[in-house]
C-alpha cells in the first residue's frame, strides 16, 4: 500500500485542508466524490418535487423520504458488516454503478410520462437500500486515506465537500427543472456518477480499506457492533445525543417542498432556494469546524448546536415571511452539520479500528433512518394538524431534551472528550 503522508497535528485554520488535500488518495477520492455527489443532491431535490407534483400530499412526501432514508434502519447491520470485512472500495465501486443505472431508468421514465408515484416510490427504494450499504464502507474509508493527524480535518473537508454539493445540486436542479424538465436532472445525475468511479479505480490502497479477515457470524459480529457502541462510555452517550434531533426534527426538511408551495406560494423555485439555503448553511458550519485544531469541546458544541436546531425550526414555523424563514433555514444548516461533524469526529477518533465499520453503520442508521422516520411522522401529523403544529412538536421535543443533556453536559463532555483525547494519543 502507497504510504500515506504524514503531516504535523493541524492546528487552527484553513491550512488544515490544504494540508489534507495534499495527500493523493484523499484529494483524488474527493474531486470524484465532489461531482458525485452534487448530481446526487439534484436527483434528491428533483425527487421530491416530483412526488410534491404527482402527489400534492404531506403523507406521499413523507413515504418518499421514508424510501430514500429508511432501508437504512433494516441494512445497516450487513452493511456495517461489510465494511469491517471486505474492500471498501470494490463495495462502494459497485454501489455506484448500481445507483447510476437507477437514475438512467428514472429519467427514461420520466421523460417518456410513464412515472407514477408507486413507480417513483420504488425506485427511491431502491436507491436507499444502495446508499445504506454504501454508507458505512465509504465513512469508515476515510480513515485508510489519511493518517490520524489529518482525520479530523479530512471529515470536516467531506462535510464541506458534502454541503457544498447539498447548497449547489438543489440550485442547479431549479434552473434545470425550470428551463427543461426534472428527467434531464435526473439525467446528468447518472452522468456525474462517472468521475467518481474513475477516481475509485485510481486509489492505491492495497485491501481497499478492509481489516483483516475473520470468520463470518453475522449475528453475533453485528450484535458485538452494536453492544460495543452503546457501552463505550463516550459513543454511547453521544450517540443518544445525536439521535434525538434526527428522529425527532431532521424530517422537516422533507417538508420543504409543502411549505413552499402551500405556505409560503413560492413554488418549485422557492422550495429549491429552501434546499440550496440550507445546504449553503451546512457548508458556511464546515468551514467553521474545518477551522477547529482538535476534538475539545466537541460535546459542548453537540448540545448547544442541538438547542440551535430547534429554535431555528421553531422560527421558520412561526414565520409568514419567506425571507424570514431562509434566514432561520439557513441557521438551522449550520447547525445540522457542526452537530455531525462534532459526532463523527468524536467516533471516529475513540472508535476500536476492529469495529469501524460497524459503529459507523450505527452512526449512519441515526443519521439517515432518523430522518425518515421524522418524515413519516411529520407527514402523518401534518395531514391532521398542519405543517407548522408537526414541526413545533419535533422542535419542542428537541429542546426538551436539549434542556436534559444541557444539565449533564459536564460529565459528557469529560466521557467524550477525554476518551477521544486519549484515543488520538
Amino acid at each position: 500500500m502507497a504510504a500515506i503522508e504524514a503531516e504535523d497535528a493541524p492546528k487552527a485554520g484553513f491550512q488544515n485542508v490544504v494540508r489534507v488535500l495534499r495527500i493523493r488518495n484523499y484529494r483524488m477520492y474527493t474531486a470524484g466524490n465532489a461531482i458525485s455527489l452534487i448530481g446526487s443532491w439534484m436527483q434528491r431535490a428533483s425527487v421530491l418535487w416530483l412526488a410534491w407534483a404527482l402527489a400534492h400530499s404531506t403523507v406521499w412526501l413523507g413515504i418518499i423520504s421514508v424510501a430514500d432514508l429508511a432501508p437504512t434502519l433494516v441494512l445497516s447491520p450487513l452493511a456495517g458488516l461489510l465494511a469491517d470485512r471486505v474492500d471498501r472500495v470494490r463495495l462502494i465501486r459497485a454501489t455506484q454503478i448500481v445507483a447510476m443505472a437507477q437514475a438512467v431508468v428514472l429519467a427514461a421514465l420520466t421523460y417518456a410520462g410513464l412515472i407514477t408515484v408507486e413507480l417513483l416510490f420504488l425506485l427511491t427504494l431502491l436507491l436507499g437500500a444502495v446508499a445504506a450499504v454504501n454508507q458505512p464502507a465509504r465513512l469508515a474509508l476515510v480513515s485508510a486515506l489519511v493518517d490520524r493527524a489529518n482525520l479530523g480535518s479530512a471529515i470536516a473537508v467531506n462535510s464541506l465537500v458534502f454541503n457544498g454539493a447539498r447548497f449547489l445540486g438543489p440550485a442547479a436542479a431549479g434552473i434545470v427543472i425550470e428551463r427543461s424538465s426534472i428527467a434531464l436532472a435526473f439525467a446528468i445525475n447518472a452522468a456525474t456518477y462517472l468521475p467518481f468511479i474513475a477516481a475509485l479505480a485510481r486509489l492505491d490502497l492495497a485491501e481497499g480499506g478492509a481489516r483483516a479477515p475473520a470468520p463470518w457470524r453475522f449475528f453475533g459480529d453485528t450484535a458485538a457492533g452494536y453492544a460495543y457502541a452503546l457501552r463505550h462510555p463516550g459513543i454511547g452517550r453521544m450517540f443518544l445525543l445525536f439521535a434525538v434531533t434526527c428522529f425527532a426534527l431532521r424530517g422537516f426538511v422533507e417538508m420543504f417542498p409543502a411549505f413552499a408551495d402551500e405556505v409560503f406560494g413560492r413554488g418549485v423555485e422557492g422550495y429549491t432556494w429552501l434546499t440550496a439555503t440550507l445546504g449553503l448553511g451546512a457548508l458556511l458550519g464546515g468551514l467553521f469546524m474545518v477551522r477547529r485544531p482538535g476534538v475539545h469541546g466537541l460535546t459542548a458544541l453537540i448540545i448547544g448546536h442541538t438547542c440551535v436546531v430547534a429554535v431555528s425550526a421553531l422560527g421558520f414555523t412561526a414565520t409568514s415571511s419567506y425571507w424570514v424563514a431562509v434566514v432561520c433555514v439557513f441557521v438551522c444548516g449550520f447547525s445540522l452539520v457542526t452537530t455531525g461533524i462534532s459526532a463523527q469526529t468524536l467516533i471516529q477518533t475513540a472508535v476500536d479500528p476492529a469495529m469501524r465499520g460497524r459503529v459507523l453503520a450505527v452512526y449512519g442508521m441515526l443519521f439517515r433512518g432518523g430522518p425518515a422516520v421524522s418524515a413519516l411522522a411529520l407527514g402523518w401529523l401534518a395531514s391532521f394538524i398542519g405543517l407548522r403544529l408537526a414541526v413545533v412538536a419535533g422542535a419542542s421535543l428537541c429542546l426538551l431534551y436539549w434542556a436534559w443533556a444541557r444539565l449533564r453536559q459536564e460529565a459528557m463532555e469529560r466521557a467524550l472528550d477525554i476518551e477521544a483525547r486519549g484515543a488520538a494519543r
